[in-house]
């Protein structure tokens, strides 16, 4: 008896490292939610995982996806299979970029150090947000072979966009990503209800929740100010008031950004430029007008217009739209290295995704963001052999199909 359960009785062997024991238990980037979800204040989650009024613009982004099935081909030797790709003429890893995310450091202190070095290990470009918590110079210095983009939000002073631009040239950025969907903040309900502020207070309101989540409040403590690196000693944000973060963005950024203005970013940046915030077929039409190097389709993870469509369901006219004209980027509910797939089968370049690695951070810190990569990159390799080719241009509308239309998955969305 005692032989028979030996025979089969195989227990792991203990791991003393408690993030590696940690990440052992994640199979997904849903698991790494749920692990982030239990380390973090609850407000700190809801800012990092909420969205805009009912969040159904949210849930959908990531939903959307799996309203699309696939078609896969048998017998096809997948042997030897290449993820690589390329954008603006360099390689990609695989096809995806970091999206800018603001205010990281409250999920990890390293914050946007952390997931640059591992974007850069990982081969892929880490875009840095305006409202980042680490400088432009501060990023540039940590991962000197990354491909760094710098996100931009409109500022009302238009001398401070020039001077962030300047910066990110001269520490060799590689382009730009406008955003073009805040003319105004959306309302997030999630953080009105916890009266969430920037910089976070640590006060009655949240005392019981650092006492609960004691690692996360040490390390608030400890470490320097949370501030908006970017823009510090220029106002309101650089650590010295407390405000929402719906009030910083109204008073701070320009509602009368316009087509216009793409010109004026034109004579100032002399790289690439990228817009993220197209939702619809005639806007991505006039960015390839206005002359821009690629379009990112994104709702800002539903985090502005809640009833926006998921950009999933726009890849297919948009890339029918522009016909090559400029290369086309998903940002939205990218989970699995199987929305990837799905997302180049109906026509886009490359995807971006930002809270799964931000789940990551959350649970593991800076190892958390590598596994995170890894399973999109594995989990796209894997979709590929499946399906079975062996480049992501291989990758085609023959390969995806909806349901309820079959044999029309490019003229139904």
């Amino acid at each position: 008896m005692i032989a028979a359960l030996r025979s089969v009785l195989r227990f792991r062997k203990f791991d003393p490292d408690p993030v590696r024991r940690r990440l052992a238990r994640a199979a997904s980037i849903e698991d790494l939610r749920v692990i982030a979800r239990r380390r973090l204040p609850g407000g700190v989650f809801d800012y990092i995982d909420g969205a805009a009024e009912d969040e159904r613009t949210a849930a959908r982004n990531v939903s959307g996806f799996a309203e699309i099935e696939f078609r896969p081909r048998v017998l096809r030797d997948v042997s030897d299979i290449a993820v690589q790709a390329s954008l603006f003429g360099r390689p990609l890893a695989f096809p995806l970029v970091l999206s800018p995310t603001g205010f990281t450091r409250i999920a990890a202190p390293e914050g946007e150090l952390a997931v640059a070095r591992a974007a850069e290990r990982a081969g892929l470009p880490y875009t840095l947000s305006t409202l980042s918590t680490r400088s432009i110079e501060e990023v540039a210095a940590v991962a000197p072979a990354a491909r760094k983009w710098f996100q931009v939000y409109v500022w009302r002073d238009r001398a401070l966009v020039t001077e962030m631009l300047e910066r990110a040239q001269a520490a060799g950025y590689e382009a730009i990503v406008i955003t073009v969907d805040t003319a105004v903040l959306g309302r997030r309900e999630r953080d009105v209800r916890r009266g969430f502020t920037l910089p976070p207070k640590v006060g009655l309101e949240t005392l019981l929740d650092g006492i609960a989540h004691p690692r996360w409040s040490y390390d608030l403590v400890r470490s320097q100010p949370i501030t908006f690196s970017n823009v510090k000693g220029k106002g309101v944000g650089d650590g010295t008031s407390a405000v929402s973060l719906a009030d910083y963005i109204n008073s701070q950024f320009d509602p009368g950004l316009s087509w216009r203005d793409i010109e004026w970013f034109r004579d100032r940046w002399k790289g690439p430029i990228l817009l993220k915030g197209v939702a619809t077929v005639e806007d991505a039409l006039l960015a390839a007008d206005a002359g821009v190097d690629a379009i990112a389709l994104s709702n800002h993870g539903g985090r502005q217009l809640d009833g926006a469509p998921p950009p999933i369901e726009l890849v297919a006219p948009v890339t029918d739209a522009l016909g090559g004209r400029v290369p086309v980027l998903l940002d939205g509910g990218v989970r699995r290295g199987s929305d990837i797939a799905k997302a180049l089968a109906l026509g886009a370049t490359a995807c971006m995704a930002g809270r799964a690695y931000l789940y990551g951070l959350g649970a593991a810190g800076e190892a958390g963001v590598d596994f995170a990569l890894d399973l999109l990159r594995d989990g796209f390799r894997r979709t590929m052999a499946l399906l079975g080719v062996t480049s992501p241009a291989q990758l085609s509308a023959d390969l995806v199909t909806r349901p309820d239309h079959p044999s029309e998955v490019r003229n139904t969305f």
